[in-house]
């Protein structure tokens, strides 16, 4: 086998792309969650502050912010 033919063999493999395109999808799902809260602002991650407490077991009441 010669260099041209493993510098296409090379090229044309395309086995580790669907990982780089999951890579790429999931990052801007991510981005836009943070546009998002950034947009939103800061009654949005009082909300959030107030489920996660909740979560945990603490008792406070969120109806107020």
């Amino acid at each position: 086998m010669n260099i041209k033919q493993l510098l296409t063999e090379f090229i044309e493999d395309e086995s580790g792309l669907t990982a780089v395109e999951y890579a790429i999808a999931g990052g801007l799902v991510v981005g836009g969650m943070i546009a998002a809260f950034n947009q939103l602002g800061s009654n949005a991650t009082a909300k959030l502050n107030c489920l996660a407490s909740a979560v945990t077991g603490a008792s406070s009441d969120c109806t107020g912010s």
